[in-house]
């Protein structure tokens, strides 16, 4: 884009009002830069900064958990206990026989993924424990998935109970009773969908790849094809995951974030460090490094959950129809397992949902 070749050669000015530069102006807008104006420093500078916000802000306590008969500790979503039709219930890492991730004194944990790390029939024990805690039957039949940060939403059936192997995607969903679906998490968000007039149920994992590719949004749509789900029937819950307080991520997701969505910004946050001796001494911290590259400074954090109460309404959903549970996995490790605050050493959480048979 360039101005006219006769204002080039008569040399005269052009006002910052005039056609020509707003089209500059608005060319800068997406590229998220802004033109230098008289009596500002000269180049091209970032146009906005992020909202600004300390960790303890952003962070969404946990609810207290349930405790099953058999010690399972878990979550449930407030009301939905008004459906008798439904199963459904997010784990927690406590109560089961899993040894891993937990000291030689504590008592065992509840795994429920078939980590390297962990004993393969501690962890079906624990699966077998976590049925138990939500539908009072051990035998019920887990469908977990075979997640790969997809957009991919499959069909389940009474058959894929018996698979060896689970299906690769990110979003399952059945109209089927005596089932469990699952999908597992160790700081990505799980979201649980039911139709409370068809008697639909999904589950989808979202990590922030999966946000970005809309696994939710397409699995609703999903529903809506094989099941004829309306988005006014249908209810959501997001369970527990990394919370915005403490999910740092780099510029690279941000911008992959613009792309794909018009409200991307308001997904982030610039974070400050909440340690009180950085906070109180910070000259202590200093450094040579270039600007950008020190340690000091904001964060740039990214809302997971905000993310996906997004696309549920995009979706069509009412806000009033969507549940946010809470729990940060990262900074709520007595009660969560995180990947990230693990740096990879850690166990499995599984959201579960399905329909009780009549």
């Amino acid at each position: 884009m360039t101005l006219s070749s006769s204002k080039r050669k008569t040399g005269h000015k052009v006002a910052p009002g005039t056609p020509d530069i707003q089209a500059v102006d608005a060319l800068f807008s997406v590229a998220g830069l802004t033109r230098n104006r008289r009596g500002k420093p000269a180049g091209i500078t970032r146009q906005l900064r992020m909202e600004r916000a300390m960790p303890q802000e952003l962070r969404l306590p946990a609810p207290d958990p349930r405790v099953a008969a058999n010690g399972v500790s878990w979550l449930a979503v407030p009301g939905w206990q008004r459906m008798p039709w439904l199963w459904h219930g997010f784990s927690t890492r406590k109560g089961g026989a899993s040894r891993a991730y937990c000291a030689d004194d504590a008592p065992g944990e509840l795994n429920l993924g078939f980590t390297a790390a962990d004993d393969r029939e501690a962890v079906a024990r624990n699966r077998r424990l976590f049925a138990e805690a939500i539908t009072g039957d051990a035998a019920i039949p887990l469908v977990p998935l075979r997640q790969v940060h997809s957009n991919v939403v499959v069909l389940a059936g009474a058959a894929d109970a018996l698979r060896e192997r689970p299906r690769k995607g990110d979003g399952v969903m059945t109209a089927e009773p005596g089932l469990l679906l699952a999908v597992q998490t160790a700081d990505c968000i799980p979201v649980l969908v039911a139709d409370r007039k068809r008697r639909v149920v999904a589950a989808f994992h979202a990590g922030w790849r999966g946000t970005v590719k809309r696994i939710v949004e397409t699995g609703i749509g999903r529903m809506r094809i094989e099941f004829g789900s309306r988005p006014e029937d249908l209810v959501a819950a997001i369970g527990p995951g990394i919370g915005a307080c403490c999910y740092a991520v780099g510029e690279e997701v941000l911008s992959i974030f613009e792309s794909q969505f018009s409200y991307a910004r308001a997904l982030f946050r610039e974070v400050y460090d909440s340690d009180p001796v950085r906070t109180r001494y910070p000259m202590l911290f200093l450094t040579q490094r270039a600007p950008g590259h020190s340690p000091i400074g904001p964060s740039l954090h990214l809302d997971l959950v905000e993310a996906n109460r997004r696309q549920l309404l995009d979706a069509g959903l009412k806000p009033r129809a969507i549940s946010v549970v809470g729990g940060c996995t990262s900074c709520q490790r007595e009660l969560f397992f995180s990947h990230r605050a693990s740096r990879g050493h850690a166990g499995r959480m599984m959201s579960v949902i399905g329909i009780r048979p009549r």
